[in-house]
């Protein structure tokens, strides 16, 4: 599978090449400030077939955290693009970035359910996690 995206100003474009190792949405507390207040839809995929087509993103790691996640975003619009988890050697995709962001179809795990916020919904038949799911 190829997939390709980017920012909302145009400024970054990606390629990420393989099958997605994890379809999901995510509750914790750091995605809602990213998304704005809802759960984050994301497309976990192997760094080695991620790369930048054009543009260089803004990163952000919070110095203060143990194992912290490096945020990958535009500089000029502030789209969030992808995240880089410590220890992994994958790229988490936002699916709003995808060209074609149906090709996400559902999430098959919800993760972080336990900071989730009433107006988050859940459905019924999908995988939950209070936590991260052990992958």
């Amino acid at each position: 599978m190829r997939l390709e995206g980017g920012c909302y100003c145009g400024q970054l474009r990606y390629v990420a090449e393989g099958k997605p190792l994890m379809k999901g949405q995510c509750h914790c507390r750091p995605c809602q400030y990213m998304s704005g207040g809802a759960p984050n839809l994301f497309m976990l995929m192997s760094a080695s077939g991620f790369s930048w087509l054009r543009g260089e993103p803004a990163r952000f790691t919070r110095a203060d955290l143990e194992r912290p996640v490096t945020r990958e975003f535009c500089a000029i619009c502030g789209t969030h693009v992808a995240n880089r988890p410590a220890g992994l050697a994958s790229v988490v995709l936002k699916v709003g970035t995808l060209d074609d962001p149906d090709v996400f179809r559902a999430p098959r795990v919800a993760m972080f359910t336990s900071q989730r916020r009433a107006f988050h919904h859940i459905p019924d038949d999908l995988m939950a996690f209070e936590g991260m799911p052990n992958a």
